[in-house]
Formats: C-alpha cells, sequence, structure tokens
C-alpha cells in the first residue's frame, strides 16, 4: 500500500506568533483533539509546558474512552523561512507505521495561514485511516478557529 497525503488548511484571525507560541504546547494538542481524540502520556508525564524535542509515547481513546493502542509523538522543531514557522511530528505505532503530520504557520492577510500536512502509511489500513485523518485534521482546525475567535480560552 503507497504512503497517502492529507493536507488541510485554514485561516486564524490572528498572528502567526501567536499561533505558533500555542502549537507548542501539549495544551493545545489536547484542546483540538478533543473529544475524538484522548491523548495520555505513556510513562512519563507530558512535557510541562512546551513540547520538547524528541519522541512522546502516549496512549490514545477514541472519543476520550474506546482504547486504540499507543503511538510515538516524536517532536521535531525544522529550520523554516523567516516569517513561517514550521513543527513535525514524525510518529509512529503498531497499526501506523508512518504518521508524518507536519504544522505549517504563515502570515495571511491579518492573520495565519494554519496548515495540517500528514504522511500517513498503515499498510492495508491506510485508506481507514486516511479517511479518519481527514475528519480528524478537519475538526482539529475548526477547533482552532472557535478556540481563536473566543480568545483562546481553553475549555
Amino acid at each position: 500500500m503507497a504512503v497517502r497525503t492529507v493536507s488541510i488548511s485554514t485561516h486564524l484571525p490572528t498572528s502567526p506568533e501567536t499561533v505558533w507560541d500555542h502549537v507548542q504546547t501539549p495544551r493545545l494538542l489536547h484542546h483540538v483533539a478533543w473529544p475524538l481524540i484522548r491523548f495520555v502520556p505513556k510513562g512519563a508525564r507530558w512535557p510541562a509546558e512546551r513540547w520538547t524535542e524528541g519522541q512522546h509515547e502516549t496512549w490514545m481513546f477514541m472519543f476520550g474512552f474506546l482504547p486504540i493502542g499507543w503511538q510515538v509523538i516524536g517532536i521535531e522543531l525544522p529550520t523554516a523561512t523567516p516569517g513561517r514557522h514550521v513543527v513535525r511530528d514524525n510518529g509512529y505505532g503498531p497499526l501506523i507505521r508512518r504518521w508524518d503530520h507536519w504544522i505549517e504557520i504563515e502570515p495571511e492577510g491579518c492573520g495565519a495561514r494554519y496548515t495540517d500536512i500528514i504522511h500517513i502509511d498503515a499498510g492495508w489500513l491506510t485508506p481507514v485511516v486516511t479517511s479518519f485523518a481527514k475528519i480528524f485534521y478537519r475538526h482539529r482546525q475548526r477547533r482552532w478557529r472557535n478556540l481563536v475567535n473566543a480568545g483562546f480560552a481553553y475549555q
């Protein structure tokens, strides 16, 4: 099965620097993923305030309670061009061999263009996982827009 790619973008009416500041926090991941996926650190705790580069093992629960296994969140902070921010989650797990998620943030008008690009290899499950990724990342971006519109009031 070939690797499949999902790419979804949205405009956020706030500065790219503000988006970047929030992207770097585990708190944002929990907010934008809820209630479709809940992440729980496997063993160690999450980085307190900011993601650190490296591999962070996590248990995942669909709809907050249904266990779907573990996944590595592999944080990398590649160098980006001036005015543009990039973070990579080079993740994997027993069900998903490759979950290579890139977040790109760049100026757009009076706000920021936020893009999720995900390269997926889950063997014969790739079409199913790709379909779920499309739903999941649209959900995440909707939660992002709502969060920005609410003045970053996390629930």
